[in-house]
């Protein structure tokens, strides 16, 4: 809790902060087999599961909201987790308008970004036309676990909450190298509530719940990323006072 004294509102630089768009994956058929039976999240089969149908139906709603919203033509990057059902759900979500083969936009003949009917979505293929760039990265993908992709140093066990929460970390310092300000991610329910439940005990505790909330899948959740310690962004750079008031006597004369 806040101290009586204290304010309860702070300021930070702009310019230290960028907007982080997060969206959990659509339903997959993981998810569906979970419900039935917890051990089947542990199974291999279903480890780069892809969407099921009620997923593609939740992807084109989110859809049609970032786009009614005007949410999509501010998105710079999109960064999603490598597996199947992430980059499912950030290339529908996110990605162009449909394609249609050999049609050139420009100057440009623009490559699918996802081909018709992807895993049985009866989706049109996704053009990369009016879409922002993407980028794919095992740091915000699921629970690692011992298989022949995944090489951990405990066989046969999946990740701790502390080697989540130093991904995540290592995640977010690696955001800030990103020239981009306002970033979509698209990952995964238990690493964005691990991440986000690293921030906010500073706050009242009704901040810090609305930061760690639970996702629901294709679930959007906005928020602000503050550097407190200089860590990604240059210093802002003032013009000089002398050298604008020369500007404005030269203007005069």
């Amino acid at each position: 809790m806040e101290d009586a004294g204290c304010p309860t509102t702070t300021l930070y630089p702009l310019h230290r902060t960028k907007i982080l768009h997060l969206v959990r994956h659509a339903q997959g058929i993981h998810n569906v087999e979970g419900e039935k039976d917890p051990s089947a999240y542990f199974s291999p089969d279903l480890s780069d599961a892809h969407l099921t149908q009620l997923g593609w139906r939740q992807v084109a709603h989110l859809r049609t909201h970032i786009r009614q919203s005007g949410l999509h033509s501010r998105i710079q990057l999109v960064v999603t987790s490598s597996l199947l059902r992430a980059m499912q759900t950030a290339v529908g979500v996110f990605g162009g308008e449909e394609y249609v083969d050999g049609v050139e936009k420009g100057c440009y003949l623009h490559i699918p970004l996802m081909v018709a009917n992807a895993g049985n979505s009866a989706s049109p293929a996704i053009s990369s036309f009016d879409s922002p760039p993407f980028l794919a990265t095992e740091l915000c993908r699921e629970h690692l676990i011992e298989s022949d992709e995944d090489i951990l140093p405990k066989p046969g066990q999946r990740e701790t909450f502390e080697e989540v929460a130093a991904r995540a970390i290592q995640f977010l310092n690696w955001i800030w190298t990103r020239k981009e300000k306002e970033i979509a991610v698209v990952s995964h329910g238990g690493f964005l509530q691990d991440m986000l439940s690293l921030f906010g005990n500073d706050c009242h505790p009704n901040m810090k719940s609305e930061i760690g909330i639970r996702f629901a899948n294709c679930q959007l959740h906005s928020i602000v990323l503050v550097d407190k310690g200089t860590i990604g962004s240059d210093p802002v750079k003032f013009p000089d006072r002398d050298s604008s008031n020369a500007k404005k006597e030269e203007q005069h004369h």
